[in-house]
């Protein structure tokens, strides 16, 4: 058996199937998008990082009211699509970075934005990143964080990070509000705001996403159909699989 480190995992999962995220319709749609783009109103001199960017899909609707928008992730192949889309839509003031969310490659003060969609979950060590989004933010920037969220209950909890490790081996945690607003205060950002929504999972999509092992997906439903009705009914598990989960929209400041 070959060891490998989370990053590996990270890069494995995610490298093969950059062209599917881009597709993907729980990254390409979403209400916090316009949220994003009001908050740019005014700030066509913005310099944004878009941490975590996966397929990019925070990058494209957020450049054209921008300067300049960096993509970051940890994935070669997900920022060659990036790249690529971005000619392909004529974006050229996209550029794209490779690294990890707990070490930026980039000066003090050098964003006015930072944003990052559904990205928090995979990264080692949330703390150390909010610190690292803090250090690249310049004073008075925003940051906007939008990512799967835990309930809290830990009945609830276990059940969720289960079944997201089953589906996902790169997964590390889904954070409650709670806990992301004490990481984001003990990183010596302000909380402006947080926001609850909801997101609809597709079964087939969700788990052909990311190649999930048939053994895996067996185990999942057969999880799903031993829990007890407070569960099923929190998560609203359909018979084949599909449910609900809730997403956190949290806005911070330096």
């Amino acid at each position: 058996m070959t060891s490998s480190s989370h990053k590996d995992v990270v890069q494995r999962q995610f490298g093969d199937q950059a062209s599917a995220y881009l597709s993907s319709a729980v990254h390409a749609q979403g209400t916090e998008f316009a949220l994003l783009q009001a908050e740019l109103a005014g700030h066509q001199h913005a310099r944004v990082l878009d941490l975590g960017c996966g397929a990019g899909h925070v990058s494209f609707h957020v450049a054209p009211l921008v300067a300049e928008v960096v993509a970051y992730d940890l994935s070669q192949q997900m920022l060659d699509v990036v790249a690529a889309s971005a000619a392909d839509r004529g974006l050229d003031n996209i550029v794209t970075e490779r690294g990890t969310a707990e070490r930026l490659p980039f000066a003090d003060a050098s964003f006015d934005f930072v944003f990052s969609r559904y990205s928090a979950h995979h990264w080692s060590d949330l703390g150390l990143a909010l610190r690292e989004v803090r250090r690249v933010l310049k004073p008075g920037g925003v940051a906007a964080f939008v990512d799967v969220m835990s309930p809290g209950s830990p009945l609830l909890d276990t059940y969720l990070q289960t079944v997201e490790v089953l589906r996902d081996t790169s997964h590390v945690r889904d954070y409650s509000a709670a806990e992301w607003l004490r990481q984001v205060s003990e990183a010596g950002l302000r909380v402006r705001s947080h926001a609850r929504q909801s997101l609809r999972l597709e079964w087939t999509s969700w788990v052909e996403r990311m190649r999930t092992p048939e053994a895996m997906r067996a185990a999942i439903l057969q999880l799903q159909q031993a829990m007890g009705e407070e569960v099923r009914q929190y998560y609203r598990i359909e018979a084949d699989g599909s449910f609900s989960t809730d997403v956190l929209v949290l806005w911070a400041e330096r």
